[in-house]
């Protein structure tokens, strides 16, 4: 959870300007940028988590995941697991989650750039249709809002 105090006095919008002090605008900064900070820490968090149990199922799933390799995946069934078991499969509908947020996006980015640079040297054009990128926008901007608790 992230608490942040209420901070009215830095936004126009939610305070008279004529009240504020200039003292009272600098502190409101100062707590907006500890804010920020918290939340791109929750985000940072959320990057380490996804890095760290990337592609788990190319391990634990082993044996199928190697079976399914060895016929060029014309047998698939390891792979259709991994795609739902992950969260980064997005371009495939069957891997896509209702709530797909821009951790998976960058996720997804790093798997198909690293694997295709280490592979081949080069990447495939990578394309996302604007409603999963809306989508996962939306979703982050929800998953960000859920962790905050306002403290008076």
């Amino acid at each position: 959870m992230i608490k942040i105090l209420k901070s009215p006095t830095a936004d126009t919008r939610t305070c008279d300007v004529k009240e504020v002090t200039k003292e009272q605008l600098k502190n409101s900064s100062y707590l907006h940028i500890a804010d920020v900070k918290s939340a791109m820490a929750f985000f940072q968090e959320k990057l380490m988590k996804a890095a760290e149990i990337h592609d788990h199922t190319k391990i634990s799933g082993l044996d199928r995941f190697y079976n399914d390799f060895k016929t060029e995946f014309k047998e698939h069934t390891w792979y259709d697991w991994h795609k739902k078991s992950e969260r980064h499969h997005i371009a495939d509908k069957d891997g896509l989650k209702s709530d797909v947020d821009l951790i998976d996006v960058l996720e997804y980015i790093a798997d198909c750039v690293m694997a295709g640079m280490a592979r081949s040297g080069d990447v495939y054009d990578l394309e996302l249709p604007n409603e999963v990128l809306q989508k996962a926008f939306k979703n982050t901007v929800g998953k960000l809002k859920e962790e905050v608790s306002i403290d008076e």
